[in-house]
Formats: C-alpha cells, sequence, structure tokens
C-alpha cells in the first residue's frame, strides 16, 4: 500500500489574512475546482471552517463517474494552516494540509501538501501514473490559475 504524495505551491500577491479569509470559507471551494469534476456541493457550508466540520459533495473526479466525497475539516491554525480529510470519496486515504506563510511585500505563500492512498490495490497503483498523476496536476493547476484571476495576478 503506496502513500503517494503530492505537493503544491502558489505565491499571492495578497496579504495572508487575505488568502486565509478566502481559503477558510468553503463556499469558494467551487470556484477554485474544475468546472468538468461537475462540482456540487450538498452540505450547507457555513462562512468559515472549523474542526469537525463535515462537507459532503459531489464530484466526478475519474472518467465522469460521479461519487459522493465527504470531507472533514480536522486542524484549524487560523491565519496559519487547516487539513482536510477524505471520509467517503474515490481514495482509500486523502490527507490534505494546507499552509499560509506571509511573505515581504504583502505576498503570502500557499503550501498544499496531500498524503493519498489509492483503492483497489496494485491494480490502483498500476494506474497511478496514467490517470491519477494527471488529474491532479490539472486540478491543481486550475486553481492556481482561479487563485491568480481571484487576486489579481
Amino acid at each position: 500500500m503506496p502513500i503517494h504524495v503530492f505537493r503544491a505551491t502558489q505565491i499571492v500577491p495578497a496579504p495572508i489574512l487575505e488568502c486565509w479569509a478566502f481559503f477558510s470559507d468553503p463556499r469558494n471551494l467551487a470556484e477554485i475546482t474544475p468546472k468538468a469534476l461537475d462540482f456540487q456541493v450538498r452540505s450547507e457550508l457555513p462562512p468559515v471552517i472549523q474542526p469537525g466540520m463535515m462537507i459532503e459533495y459531489r464530484v466526478r473526479p475519474l472518467l465522469g463517474v460521479p461519487m459522493t466525497w465527504l470531507t472533514e475539516i480536522t486542524h484549524v491554525e487560523p491565519g496559519r494552516r487547516f487539513v482536510d480529510e477524505q471520509r467517503v470519496g474515490p481514495y482509500a486515504i486523502w490527507h490534505h494540509e494546507h499552509t499560509f506563510t506571509a511573505l515581504a511585500g504583502g505576498r503570502t505563500e500557499i503550501r498544499d501538501l496531500v498524503h493519498y492512498v489509492l483503492p483497489f490495490g496494485w491494480l490502483g497503483n498500476l494506474v497511478h501514473p496514467f490517470l491519477v498523476v494527471p488529474e491532479l496536476r490539472r486540478i491543481f493547476a486550475f486553481r492556481e490559475k482561479a487563485v491568480r484571476e481571484r487576486f489579481g495576478v
């Protein structure tokens, strides 16, 4: 059961509190998710994430197959980091840490660190480089572009 790791980093020309306000509002998830995933929130969302919060949505993450994805926000350090973990969804394990670091000039570094395990044992790992990695790259590239547009880059 290999544990895969995906990392992404983005520098945003906005202060950390402005970035935090955007990313910690779960109502903004759809704005940074590719339309092709047919992302549909099924939970009532408060304006700010909090530990223990569950978010349910429908998504088509692979080959257009619809599925429910249930995420729990497990850790929140306001203005610094939060962690979401999949409880139900396409992965056997999904642990996503979002970290925010203030930089000089009112900029913010946003880092994503994702640890994940694929379902279906050896078969899941066989398709990992051909299906999963390219899809994750597309999703995070879309998010980077959406964040650039959102913060006027």
